[in-house]
């Protein structure tokens, strides 16, 4: 038996509500691999000390969370193409000396989507909502699998016009919505939700027969779309199977070992 198990963490803020440390100890059982991964509390002005201190501790690979997937890149000596394409990181895989930062996110959202439930993606037009660390991680995998005419919308259009610059995409300011047409795709990747309970604004103009709506939230998080998402009567799906998902590509990333994600999705479905 090893008793020092190897040791990774979730990096975020806010972080007590993380799902990773669960998901990562269940994978770490099926697979008979013996690690410690907990969950840490870090912002931006605090990220570098807190994985400095990690290494210190015996710390191998980390994931990172709002608000630092953007700020992680700064960490990293080595990228790999999705973290090079998205300018975006949640996976940290240190080396002897440096951090390898890799991007699983988008892997994970299309294998969710299209594995789990099942939805075509090809041909889809996409509404994606927020320009941040996680919209920049999911996007070009989305497009990879298919989806078309992109428009992203966000609170800064500075910000959304800068990320559809790099994905030949359009772009437009949340105020800007009803102007869009509807679409077939609407991902949320935006951190709003993460406050107080409230539906979203966003124009019914948006739904058509056969939209489907994603928040890459999950829980309280992810209510407000998926009620909203609820009273037009479309499909919703919330963020939970692409956290798994993504962390099981984390976790192929860091042991070489592929775990059972159909079995962790059933233990912490009931729970949402």
């Amino acid at each position: 038996m090893n008793l020092n198990p190897q040791q990774y963490a979730v990096f975020g803020t806010p972080i007590q509500h993380s799902l990773s440390p669960k998901i990562h100890a269940a994978f770490g059982t099926q697979c008979g691999i013996a690690l410690d991964y907990r969950a840490i509390a870090a912002n931006t002005d605090g990220f570098p000390s807190a994985l400095a201190a990690f290494v210190a501790q015996g710390g191998v690979g980390a994931n990172v969370t709002l608000p630092l997937k953007a700020f992680a890149l700064s960490q990293c000596a080595t990228l790999d193409a999705q973290a090079t394409r998205a300018g975006a990181v949640n996976t940290l895989i240190r080396s002897a000396k440096a951090w390898h930062g890799a991007n699983t996110d988008g892997i994970g959202l299309v294998r969710d989507l299209t594995q789990r439930h099942q939805l075509a993606l090809p041909g889809r037009r996409l509404l994606l909502i927020g320009a941040g660390g996680a919209a920049r991680g999911v996007l070009g995998p989305l497009l990879d699998a298919g989806v078309v005419a992109v428009v992203i919308a966000n609170r800064s259009l500075e910000k959304a016009q800068a990320l559809a610059d790099q994905f030949a995409a359009q772009a437009c300011a949340l105020t800007q919505l009803p102007a869009q047409g509807a679409f077939d795709l609407i991902v949320h990747a935006s951190s709003a939700g993460h406050g107080e309970f409230s539906l979203p604004s966003w124009p019914a103009s948006l739904v058509q027969t056969g939209t489907a709506l994603v928040d890459l939230s999950y829980g309280l998080a992810a209510k407000p779309a998926l009620a909203w998402a609820g009273e037009l009567e479309i499909q919703a799906v919330d963020g939970l199977g692409m956290l798994i998902e993504q962390a099981a590509e984390a976790f192929y990333l860091w042991h070489h070992a592929r775990p059972d994600t159909a079995a962790v999705w059933g233990m912490l479905r009931a729970d949402f």
